[in-house]
């Protein structure tokens, strides 16, 4: 049975350390959405920095009841693709990068629009998403170059209305949404912290099978930081 979608009161920051932190603290303020204008201490997934200039990109955070029934990271990876539709409509853009980035394809490389990160805290679960929407930092150096909406020719809704139809997505996420295409491939070779292998596919519960000269591995998300 899927959940009644509810319509979230939205609170707009001008700036803040991050909208995760703040509704961290704020639990007060019950199920509800989070959107900054700027960030000072945005962070990604394992506390990796997010430059979240203002006007630039899309910096948001969602307090939702908590799901059941649904692996962790599986849910950041519903939450994902869900935010991918509400800004490529079309399909035929923005895809999945395991375990749970937004990137897509510019000039035969692959580059990263956004990211999310999410926790369950007592009752309530948090969703914290950044995306490039107008501009992109300069980050020399990264294996996957981050990009924005803006540079890959699709369009750029207001902040305030593509939160609100982001956070109305995620109302049910027990709903399984395909993304136009998933990175990495089954078959493809990869490389990350402590060892390679080759891709054997994404699992039910959101984790990578891979094949290693040791054998095969089933890694999560806390498992490593950078997967090239």
């Amino acid at each position: 049975m899927h959940q009644e979608r509810m319509d979230l009161p939205l609170i707009r920051l001008a700036t803040v350390d991050s909208t995760q932190a703040f509704l961290r603290r704020q639990a007060h303020l019950g199920f509800c959405i989070v959107l900054a204008d700027r960030q000072t201490e945005g962070r990604g997934r394992q506390g990796n920095r997010w430059e979240s200039a203002a006007g630039a990109g899309l910096w948001m955070s969602v307090a939702l009841p908590s799901p059941s029934g649904v692996a962790p990271g599986l849910l950041l990876q519903r939450a994902m693709c869900a935010a991918a539709c509400a800004m490529d409509p079309g399909g035929g853009v923005l895809g999945l990068k395991w375990p749970n980035d937004l990137v897509a394809w510019k000039e035969g490389l692959l580059v990263k629009v956004g990211g999310i990160i999410g926790e369950q805290i007592g009752g309530r679960l948090l969703l914290g998403l950044g995306v490039n929407l107008t501009e992109a930092p300069d980050l020399p150096g990264r294996a996957i170059p981050p990009a924005s909406l803006k540079e890959l020719g699709l369009a750029v809704p207001q902040s305030t209305d593509l939160a609100l139809h982001i956070a109305k997505s995620w109302n049910d996420l027990a709903l399984e949404i395909q993304p136009p295409f998933r990175w990495p491939e089954t078959g493809m070779g990869l490389r990350w912290e402590d060892g390679q292998g080759v891709c054997l596919g994404w699992e039910p519960d959101g984790r990578l099978k891979v094949t290693t000269a040791e054998g095969i591995r089933r890694l999560s998300s806390g498992d490593i930081s950078s997967l090239r």
